[in-house]
């Protein structure tokens, strides 16, 4: 799916399988590759965000960062706010991975809307440093945040 605002990326997912009788031990999931041409910066920083249980991270822009998105345990809903005002909810879970290219100066939120914890794996191609003031907290106030039932 591409939208000028945002673009999500449907992802491999390999079984794996045991050296010594070649059971299926588990399963690969490929996030990216260099030669896959998806992310044209390639990655300065890595890192895994952990949301709580009926939490909400966000809204917030970064100014100078496009950050890659992917749902490795639980499942989490993106509340991204386009160019036009419009508000994008894209769901994501580590069951069928997607990743989701937010822009720079794109306005995102992540939402838990589950029990349990979830954690997403981001790739971004400006690293984070303390104090760099590269990040804009803002509010969504048009959008409808009951509709999550959330815990908080």
């Amino acid at each position: 799916m591409d939208n000028k605002n945002f673009s999500v990326w449907e992802l491999e997912k390999h079984e794996t399988k045991d050296t010594a009788d070649s059971h299926t031990n588990g399963e690969l999931m490929v996030i990216w590759r260099d030669w896959d041409n998806i992310i044209k910066n390639h990655p300065k920083m890595i890192y895994v965000n952990s949301v709580n249980p009926g939490e909400i991270k966000g809204p917030h822009i970064h100014k100078d960062r496009t950050s890659y998105f992917c749902c490795i345990e639980g499942s989490v809903v993106l509340i991204i706010q386009d160019d036009n005002g419009e508000f994008n909810e894209l769901r994501a879970n580590s069951e069928k991975p997607v990743l989701i290219c937010i822009p720079n100066g794109i306005a995102v939120a992540l939402v838990n809307p589950t029990s349990v914890i979830s954690k997403v794996l981001v790739l971004a191609d400006v690293a984070w440093k303390p104090n760099d003031n590269e990040m804009k907290n803002v509010k969504f106030d048009n959008y409808d945040w009951k509709k999550w039932n959330l815990l908080s």
